[in-house]
């Protein structure tokens, strides 16, 4: 039964894009725009500019692009920014992380050439393995938000942006639990103004987006917005929020694998998982403090998904190990393999072995493309945007957030569903629930 369209303001002027964090995903996903704006390349891998949704019944045929659908940001509106440790220009930095090939890069130099990152707020102590040389200094924290803020500002000025999103492509930190500072707005601005030791960079940066009504999504395992203090902040100001680890590579095909594995019951008595990558995502990995944080984020995902509290005959105890190996002449092309012990009727044992060769740059650029787009769409929309979270844009994410009393949903084709369903809710379509009974009426 169709509802009543939920109001969503048109995407009216140019969107800001700043980015922390500009090394390879950024100005993959920067030179990837570019380039397809100037039709050099086609956006592959994106939802919003590829996909389409089923509206109504199988036999009614409609099946739009999702953005003609709903209304989304054009691409001619994105205007690039951010901030870097590194002082080198856009292009400087795509040559650097060895993503592209100068035969893509060359025909758009002159525009990556024009994105100069801002310095940025760094801490040695949360990325060890990284040295900045294009860095805030400040008074305390709280100071070096108030510039952050202040660069926001004056960058929107600058591009006579309408609207602005913030989306985090920096480092992974090192692994932090809540702390009391991040349990109200209140303890964490004082934590700002005190220095605190357990305020990340990260937080930093959610927090000035946040306090100027900015969307943030989170695309690192870092805790980051995913603390009370800033949930708090962002339901205060109405802005949406999401995150976290973008969803690519090896943890791509556990969210495909083991629903279908739960989907037959078929048992798990082991899941080993190894990683070989270089690039500097690989670099700040080989620290162990960084490395935990992002193994808490892979780890959780099989749990989640097959339930063993539900099915204790399958996967009770099922031994689940992960290994991320820095290797330099990787480079960005990540090699991810896994060895799945897994048993069928009456117990007999098989296996099933992976090895994706995968570049995870180029999987990542198109999700930071959907997330801008999406939720550029949901601060537009006052029913989405009071919410704070977007559990919805889960698909994206290797730890999705959700609200407290929750747990997360891993699952690739319930994420994929939830997304859906949430587009047909706010153009007022039927929900999708995929029934069926009428056809046979």
């Amino acid at each position: 039964m169709k509802g009543t369209p939920v109001s969503v303001e048109e995407p009216k002027g140019k969107l800001g894009v700043l980015i922390p964090g500009m090394g390879a995903v950024a100005t993959t996903f920067m030179a990837g725009v570019e380039a397809i704006r100037q039709n050099l390349a086609s956006p592959i891998g994106s939802l919003t500019q590829m996909g389409t949704i089923r509206l109504g019944k199988r036999t009614d045929k409609r099946t739009p692009l999702i953005k003609d659908f709903v209304p989304l940001a054009k691409l001619d509106d994105l205007v690039f920014g951010g901030w870097d440790l590194f002082k080198d220009n856009a292009y400087q930095a795509a040559l650097k992380a060895g993503v592209l090939k100068r035969t893509h890069l060359d025909p758009i130099k002159g525009f990556l050439q024009r994105i100069r990152p801002m310095p940025a707020v760094f801490e040695q102590k949360f990325v060890k393995n990284l040295h900045g040389e294009n860095v805030k200094k400040g008074r305390n924290k709280m100071h070096l938000a108030e510039q952050l803020m202040d660069d926001i500002r004056k960058f929107k000025k600058q591009h006579r942006l309408s609207r602005v999103i913030m989306i985090w492509c920096g480092s992974t930190e090192i692994f932090l639990k809540p702390r009391p500072v991040h349990r109200s707005l209140a303890a964490f601005e004082k934590g700002l103004r005190d220095n605190s030791h357990d305020i990340a960079p990260s937080m930093i940066y959610a927090y000035a987006a946040l306090k100027l009504g900015i969307p943030f999504a989170n695309g690192a395992p870092n805790l980051t917005a995913d603390i009370p203090a800033l949930l708090e902040l962002a339901l205060q100001n109405r802005v949406p929020v999401c995150g976290k680890d973008y969803k690519t590579g090896q943890t791509l095909m556990k969210t495909i694998l083991a629903p279908g594995l739960k989907a037959r019951l078929l048992g798990l008595e082991g899941w080993f998982s190894t990683n070989i990558l270089g690039n500097r995502d690989g670099e700040v990995l080989d620290d162990p403090d960084s490395f935990r944080t992002k193994e808490e984020s892979k780890l959780s995902v099989l749990e989640y998904i097959l339930q063993p509290e539900l099915y204790p005959a399958l996967y009770k105890g099922f031994y689940h190990k992960v290994r991320i190996n820095y290797y330099p002449p990787s480079g960005d092309n990540k090699e991810g393999w896994d060895n799945l012990d897994i048993f069928g009727w009456l117990g007999y044992p098989m296996q099933i072995k992976i090895d994706f060769l995968c570049r995870d740059s180029i999987l990542a650029a198109p999700l930071v493309l959907d997330l801008v787009l999406f939720l550029d769409l949901a601060q537009r929309c006052p029913e989405m945007a009071r919410k704070g979270i977007q559990e919805w844009l889960s698909f994206y994410f290797k730890s999705p957030m959700c609200a407290p009393n929750l747990y997360p949903e891993h699952d690739l084709f319930i994420q994929l569903m939830k997304l859906k369903n949430t587009l047909r809710y706010l153009r007022g379509e039927e929900l999708i629930t995929h029934l069926g009974l009428e056809y046979y009426d």
